[in-house]
């Protein structure tokens, strides 16, 4: 554990507690969580922070699939197979990220996640279908193989060249390509999410960068507002995920945007 303060290890763990509930609603959570474990431990080297984030993040979004596993109508195998896609994507994403600058992508990501929300601000309908629907109708073979190759391959390439709104991009395109509704759309998101950190977490763990004491403290925190997330998503369904989801692309775009304008 490093030499920290009771007040910046209170105001972490109230991080990961929300960035929890964000992630299990709709994915995102890392936009709050990466940031506050870099203002709170600013003199610890960057690759024990990010390992740091992953052990904390990972127990939050297992708590969350569990929690919509058992409520939530979701293909485990289709999921599984995505999700192993993604930690095959995310790999080889980092294995390039070195040589890719994000002052460079980050307009690209920002001009994409205005399309994304005009879309779901123009319509309403979007995955707004009844809990269930996504999984009951049948899903034909090429769009299964979209699913794995471009949601899994593509967005987990994407989280592991750049990262910022993985979750996001998962759900919408989960919800667009298996004409899943977001409840639904989200839960699958979660079991996905969760081979993309496990991978990424057995690296950060293998080079020895996980600070384990501090974020087994937060991970207890990631994990309360990761359950309580799933379970307000499973009960207030699809029009309060896409409230939720707006509101983190909004906020996702301000901050590449502020990131931007100081690079």
């Amino acid at each position: 554990m490093p030499d920290i303060t009771l007040t910046t290890l209170v105001l972490l763990c109230l991080a990961a507690a929300a960035a929890g509930w964000i992630d299990a609603v709709v994915g995102g959570g890392g936009l709050l969580l990466l940031p506050a474990l870099l203002l709170g431990l600013p003199h610890v080297p960057a690759a024990q922070v990010l390992g740091t984030n992953k052990a904390v993040a990972i127990v939050g979004t297992s708590g969350a699939a569990v929690t919509f596993l058992r409520k939530a109508p979701v293909r485990v195998g289709l999921a599984v197979r995505v999700g192993l896609m993604a930690l095959a994507g995310s790999m080889t994403g980092a294995f390039f990220a070195a040589g890719i600058s994000s002052e460079v992508l980050r307009p690209v990501i920002m001009v994409v996640l205005l399309g994304v929300a005009a879309f779901v601000m123009l319509r309403p309908s979007f995955g707004t279908a009844a809990a269930g629907d996504g999984t009951d109708r049948p899903v034909t073979r090429a769009r299964i193989i979209t699913a794995v190759v471009l949601v899994g391959g593509g967005i987990g390439f994407y989280d592991g060249l750049f990262g910022p709104g993985t979750g996001t991009f998962l759900v919408l395109a989960l919800t667009a390509v298996l004409h899943l509704d977001l409840v639904t759309a989200s839960a699958t998101a979660k079991i996905v999410n969760v081979c993309t950190n496990g991978g990424a977490l057995a690296m950060f763990a293998y080079q020895g960068t996980v600070l384990w004491q501090l974020a087994a403290v937060m991970a207890l925190f990631n994990l309360a507002g990761g359950m309580v997330g799933a379970k307000m998503a499973l009960s207030r369904g699809s029009g309060f995920v896409r409230a939720v989801l707006l509101t983190v692309v909004f906020s996702l775009v301000a901050k590449l945007g502020f990131d931007q304008w100081n690079a």
